[in-house]
């Protein structure tokens, strides 16, 4: 499955299964954005992200924690 900027909840859920150890709230977007673009199923252009969508994958994270 691939992910695009849009799927904030399997973003998420890719995340906490990679970094389970990590608070959410912890994370500047600048690192959130590296970690979204280096997950293998994710697969959309890095550019295309803004605030709003990183925020509404935190808040996506934070929820499954």
């Amino acid at each position: 499955m691939s992910l695009k900027w849009t799927d904030s909840l399997e973003i998420a859920l890719a995340l906490d299964d990679k970094y389970p150890d990590i608070d959410p709230l912890s994370i500047r977007f600048t690192d959130l954005h590296k970690w979204i673009c280096e997950l293998d199923e994710f697969d959309d252009e890095p550019d295309k992200s803004n605030e709003k969508i990183l925020e509404a994958i935190q808040m996506a994270w934070i929820g499954e924690k």
